[in-house]
Parts: structure tokens; sequence; C-alpha cells
């Protein structure tokens, strides 16, 4: 028998022609600490289950992995469907991100059924049943998911030219994901389910940031609620998920869409305005959120409507006090860690804040990136009715100013809430919406291509999870940042740019899965967004560019 050489790790293995990558990966899975549940072949993304006939270099992928953890995801979704189906009889909607978890809705579920849909999914697991990928006419898909009332994913296949697409069949359930899933329920083995209340539970998953641990669900009261009334309010405009955002778009109504958003995010900002200059006791506004949330724009505007409100805002930046070069904390790795608050002179920033707030003149620093160091040549005095404004990684943490007493300080945490998702069952996640963001903005701003913000995005995720998270619930309000129109436009740019990620580049994976999510999202123009919108933050032309 004929054979083939396979390529991995930098050296070269023989097997027999046909064999099949399952076998293949039982020889490596010793490399790997949980279970290997996908692998890349020449560019390739192969399912376990690919015969391999032909030499290949190998890379295999376990749930550590950013494209492991999205198939473990995916198909974890995929039985949590199936059990809830052949329990109730009923579908669930997927809905959103919430303390690394994921949000799930069915109506009058409570926590009795939460567990029995648990067992539900362990014995569709124990039971290592085929998960299938099938090739089927885009016409009798359409026809078969009108015909079980998934309306979502009949409406949104529509948007589709090709002739066939591929669906994925467990047991007697059949149903459509934007990626690759697992061969069989067997491998999935770790999650846990936590009945939330308002007809929702959270279904947790292993967290790759985190050793791949499946964390105890914390319920961020402020957080679930900013998401709520987001989803709320898209459902009262009639914009549950991308199927009505690509209709509306279809008839023409795009100006409708971003007229309605930007008002909405300009009335919540305005509140809080109003909430900050009705409280003389607040000197300080402290704004935090991960990467690509919009803090620029929320800073700049926050400034105006405080100016409107008889304030004099004077903002400070945080990066302007880092410690010189020399002095900055090394990671785990022997990287100079410039996520770390170690990296800050907080004691520095807390001395020259307690000056001013106590009426004195101060000289504060302006960080020179280049040089590694801090030149102090901005002299200033508050003055009556001025506030600061202090934007940045730390600004929730305690830490960061500890000498201010906590009635001066009021604390905004933002970030883009997603609450509109592709279809019932297939999430935008909070994650996504930032990236896209950051691509849009990265090849804008600093000429980077996709390949290098995919590249980077694992160590930002990193830097979050450690310095931003876990201070969400320290702020006195959580402002969604989310435009309901975004993505549409966002796939104007970042289409183009993650087509240019070559199929031998390491991030080719996870560009194509974001590929294959915006295909099915109708793109939208620009022209329309105000030069204000925290959208020209990334897409350009606004009013607050440097």
């Amino acid at each position: 028998m004929n054979g083939i050489k396979i390529k991995y790790n930098n050296k070269i293995y023989e097997y027999n022609y046909g064999i099949s990558l399952n076998d293949i990966a039982k020889d490596f899975q010793k490399d790997f600490k949980h279970p290997i549940l996908i692998a890349k072949g020449n560019g390739a993304l192969l399912t376990l289950n690919s015969k391999i006939c032909e030499d290949t270099e190998l890379v295999f992928y376990d749930m550590s992995s950013p494209v492991g953890a999205k198939i473990y995801e995916r198909s974890t979704i995929f039985i949590l469907t199936k059990a809830v189906k052949d329990l109730f009889d009923e579908d669930i909607k997927i809905e959103h991100s919430i303390d690394k978890g994921i949000c799930c809705h069915v109506d009058l579920i409570n926590e009795e059924k939460v567990n029995q849909i648990k067992n539900k999914m362990i014995e569709i697991a124990k039971d290592n049943i085929d998960i299938e990928k099938l090739s089927v006419n885009r016409m009798k898909m359409i026809k078969y998911f009108k015909s079980v009332k998934r309306n979502d994913n009949a409406e949104l296949l529509k948007y589709l030219s090709n002739s066939y697409v591929t669906i994925y069949k467990l047991g007697n359930k059949y149903d459509y994901f934007y990626g690759p899933m697992v061969i069989s329920t067997g491998y999935i083995k770790d999650f846990n389910l936590k009945y939330i209340g308002n007809d929702r539970f959270v279904l947790m998953l292993p967290n790759r940031f985190e050793n791949c641990i499946v964390n105890e669900y914390i319920h961020h009261e402020k957080f679930y609620n900013s998401v709520m009334e987001y989803i709320r309010w898209t459902n009262s405009i009639g914009a549950r998920n991308f199927t009505d955002i690509n209709k509306k778009l279809s008839d023409g109504k795009w100006n409708d869409l971003i007229f309605m958003s930007e008002a909405t995010y300009n009335k919540s900002l305005l509140d809080i305005a109003d909430n900050i200059s009705n409280k003389k006791e607040i000197k300080m506004v402290l704004i935090a959120g991960p990467s690509c949330s919009g803090k620029t724009t929320t800073s700049k505007k926050l400034e105006m409507f405080l100016e409107g409100k008889g304030l004099k805002p004077l903002a400070i930046s945080v990066d302007d006090y880092f410690k010189e070069r020399d002095k900055t904390p090394l990671d785990e790795n022997g990287f100079k860690d410039y996520e770390s608050i170690n990296a800050v002179d907080t004691d520095l920033f807390n001395k020259q804040i307690q000056e001013l707030l106590e009426g004195k003149e101060v000289i504060l620093p302006t960080y020179n990136f280049i040089k590694g160091q801090k030149e102090f040549n901005k002299k200033i005095k508050l003055e009556e009715n001025n506030i600061l404004i202090i934007e940045g990684l730390h600004s929730l943490n305690d830490e960061l100013t500890s000498s201010i007493k906590s009635e001066n300080k009021f604390k905004i945490y933002i970030s883009p809430l997603t609450g509109l998702n592709i279809d019932d069952h297939n999430r935008l996640s909070t994650t996504d919406n930032r990236l896209l963001r950051r691509m849009v903005r990265d090849n804008l701003r600093r000429g980077y291509d996709a390949s290098a913000t995919l590249e980077s995005w694992d160590r930002v995720r990193s830097g979050e999870t450690k310095y931003v998270f876990p201070y969400q619930d320290k702020a006195d309000i959580v402002l969604n940042t989310s435009l309901i129109y975004e993505i549409s436009v966002l796939k104007v740019y970042a289409e183009p740019l993650l087509f240019s990620v070559e199929e031998n580049d390491e991030n080719y994976g996870e560009a194509l899965r974001l590929i294959n999510i915006l295909r099915m999202i109708l793109p939208m123009p620009s022209a329309s967004i105000p030069l204000d919108s925290i959208m020209r933050e990334f897409i350009g032309n606004g009013c607050f560019e440097d």
C-alpha cells in the first residue's frame, strides 16, 4: 500500500494512504493537555474523521487554542439545543456573553428544568453520537427550517448565493453553524448550566485563559441589566437578529438604523452627565473598559455633555504615568508587561491627583514613548467647577486612586455589549465585535494587516482578563457602546482585510470563521454616520481625531 508523509512539529512521519486523521492525532495526543479537536492540514481546517490521501503538514488544536475553543463552544451549543428540543419540544435562543459564559433563553424555564437539560446533555455526550457534516441544497434547507419553525435560519439563508450549504446533523436534529464541529459528542465533557431567572440560564464552558477550567458563574447585576435593556430596545424596534437588520437594509432604511442607534447611545451618555452634575461631591470621572470599547469617543463626548451642565472637564491620561521603561515589570515569560498596573507609577498619580484636589498647582507628566520616560511640562491648577476625566485600562482599580475618597469618584465601565445575534443559535460575541473594530482601526491607524491583529488578540484578551474584567462590579454604571448597525458597516472594511490572510497563515482558521459570519450580513454605507459617532473611532474621519 502506498504511503504518505506527514510533517508535524518539523518532523516527518510515514503513514498508510487514506489513514484517518483521528488515528494520526492519537500518536500526538501526548503533546496536549486536552483532547485534540481538529487539525489544520496544508492550510485548511480538517475534522478528525478526514481521510489523509496526500503528503500533509499538520497542526493540531485542543480547546486551549482559539480555534479549538470555538469548536468546543459550537459543539456544546448543538448538544444543548438538542437536549432542550428532546426534553420539552421547545427551541432555545442563544443570546449574549455574560461572566465568561453564554446567556440562553427558553420560555417558562426554571431551575428544575435547567438541571434536566444539563443531565440530558451529559447523557448525549456519554452516548458519543456522531456529529455529521452534510452538504445540502440551500433551497431545501430553507424549506426545512421553515417547517420546523426556524424562520431565523430560513430567512438568513436567503442572503447566500450558494447552491449548497454546509449543515450539521446530530441524531434527528439538523442545524446551521458558522464553523466546524467535533466529530462526536463524546468530546464534550466539561460544562455547566446555571439558572439565573427571567426564563434564562447561563452556559459555562472551559475558559482557555484560566487553564480551561469551567468557572463558577458570578452574577454582575449592572452588566446584566445593561444587556437586557439593550435587548428590550432592539426587540421594540423589530431588530431581534441580523435577519431583521438585513431586511431593513434591503428596504433602504440604513439611515433609520444609524439615527436610532446614535440617539440611544447619546441619551445614555447624557443621563450619565446629568447624574454626575447633580452630585457636587464628585471630583473625578474614571472610565475603563476592554480594548475597542470606544473609550476615547465616550470620554470626549462626556466632556462636552458635562460642559453643557456648567462643569469644566479636564482630561488626564493614565498612560502618561507609565514608569520609565527600565522599571517596567516583566510577565511570566520575561517580556515587559505594559498591561500590568505595576507598569504605572501609581504613587505619583495618587500624589498629583490629591494635590490637585487640594487646590495646589501641579506639573503633570507627558510620557515620551520613544524615549520610554516621563517628561514634566504641563502645569495645571484646578479652578472652580473643574472635574477630572480619567480614562485608562486600570481606571476602576482602586489601587490607581487609593488616596482619593470614594465619594469623590464616579466610575464608568464601558463595552459594546452585543445583544444582536446572527440567528437564534449563532451569537455574535462581544469579543468578535471588538475584534472587528480593532482590525479595522489597526489597519487604518497603524497599517497592520488582519493577520497581525489576529495574532495579537490573545495577548490583548489575556490582559483584559487580568486587569479589566475583575473590576467591572466596582463601576457606578455600565454603559453599552454597541451600535445596532455597526457590524454591517465594519463588514465593508473588515472583509477585504480578512481575505488577505493566506491559507498557510496560522491565523487563517480564525479569519475564515469571521468571513463565514460576515457573509450572512449585508453591507451598509458609512456616509451618514455622524462625525462624533463611536464608529468614527474605528473607520476614521471623526471629529475627535488628533
